[in-house]
């Protein structure tokens, strides 16, 4: 194994009423909230995705399956725990990660730092290395009615124990 691997997420869930927005591991305040058989944290869904895309190590759907009763109601910072012993075990380190939240309604800038430092304690991080954006749509699309929240995600990982510059 050798050299660093890029992995890319995404996610998307619509909002809906009676249930609690959480967003990075973080509860938001709003009226709505994600639809999932989980928590529908689709910020935490991406990511995952991401690291395991780059462990070649498949998707969300194949490690928690929306099938499986156990992952009713699951809070998702315990599928990105998971993700990320899943990446050690194959001999990965996260070197960093990016996420991008889409969302036209509620703002989600004070709440950007509680995400990444969530993220960062999940993948053992300094906070330095996670990276959460805000971003709207301007009125465009499904997110920007409001009707839901997406996610992309982006994460470098390199193999533990080598310096995958000179690999």
């Amino acid at each position: 194994m050798s050299g660093y691997r890029i992995g890319s997420g995404f996610d998307a869930h619509r909002l809906v009423a009676g249930r609690p927005l959480v967003l990075g591991g973080v509860s938001v305040v709003h009226d709505k909230g994600l639809e999932g058989h989980s928590d529908g944290d689709c910020l935490i869904h991406a990511l995952c995705d991401a690291l395991l895309g780059a462990a070649a190590a498949g998707d969300m759907g194949r490690h928690f399956p929306s099938s499986e009763p156990r992952w009713k109601g699951a809070p998702s910072v315990t599928f990105l725990q998971e993700v990320a012993r899943i990446v050690a075990e194959r001999g990965f380190v996260v070197e960093n990660v990016d996420v991008t939240v889409i969302a036209q309604a509620p703002t989600l800038t004070p709440y950007v730092e509680g995400m990444r430092v969530k993220l960062a304690r999940c993948l053992g991080l300094d906070a330095e290395r996670v990276s959460v954006k805000a971003k709207t749509t301007d009125g465009l699309g499904a997110t920007g009615r409001g009707e839901g929240i997406a996610a992309l995600a982006t994460a470098l990982l390199s193999p533990r124990g080598e310096d995958p510059r000179t690999t």
